[in-house]
């Protein structure tokens, strides 16, 4: 398979600034921990994913121009020509091609964004999958923690788009190295290492985050129950 070349830094620039338009005009989103940020050098954010609006939101109010990666089912009609144009990352398939573009993006020294959980729910970061513990091996970027609440509530679709006022937090946790040890060996073991430091830095960040707000995760998940693949897409 022949390495893909790295997304255009261009469409994160201006897409950007509708994320903002987003967060702070329609809905009002209080953020927590933007002076940490990085300010250069390559970034993975990790987030907690609770409903359709958390990628533009944290693309608007993450202090840098970001590349997403987003599932094939997204990028699809009206919205994937907007994602397409925004130079965002279509996860298709394995995910292999995916990873090559964000690992570009990295090695130039962008920011990337994940939501390792890999599907909206309840947003606890309960499971977490390995696609980021791979990015941040390969590349040795740091990892920005973040948390996102309110974007969805008990009761209301995964594919909600909330009226206009709504309150929500986003919150950055510290920089993280997630540099394996010496002593772990192999890149399956490195992997499954950053995946667990990852993990339970993100479960960390979502539950200091809930410990300082009266906004709260929605109480239903809809992976556990019931809803249809159709309803969590």
């Amino acid at each position: 398979m022949s390495v893909p070349a790295a997304p255009s830094p261009w469409g994160p620039r201006w897409s950007r600034w509708l994320g903002v338009f987003l967060a702070k005009v329609l809905w009002r989103t209080e953020v927590r921990g933007g002076r940490s940020f990085p300010r250069r050098g390559a970034v993975i954010v990790v987030c907690n994913h609770v409903g359709l609006i958390d990628g533009p939101v944290l693309h608007g109010v993450i202090p840098r121009p970001s590349h997403f990666l987003i599932r094939e089912g997204m990028m699809t009609g009206p919205l994937g020509a907007l994602l397409t144009a925004a130079q965002q990352i279509k996860v298709s398939g394995s995910g292999r091609e995916a990873l090559a573009q964000g690992l570009a993006v990295l090695r130039r020294g962008g920011v990337v964004g994940v939501f390792p959980e890999g599907t909206r729910g309840a947003g606890t970061a309960e499971a977490v999958h390995g696609g980021a513990a791979w990015l941040a091996v390969q590349s040795g970027a740091t990892v920005v923690p973040a948390a996102i609440i309110g974007s969805r509530r008990t009761g209301e679709r995964v594919s909600v788009w909330p009226r206009p006022g709504r309150r929500l937090l986003v919150a950055f946790g510290e920089p993280l190295d997630v540099t394996p040890p010496p002593d772990v060996r192999g890149g399956r073991a490195k992997q499954a290492w950053a995946a667990a430091r990852l993990g339970e830095a993100l479960r960390d960040q979502v539950a200091r985050t809930l410990e300082s707000t009266d906004l709260e995760l929605p109480l239903d998940d809809p992976r556990r129950d019931g809803a249809s693949q159709k309803e969590i897409r």
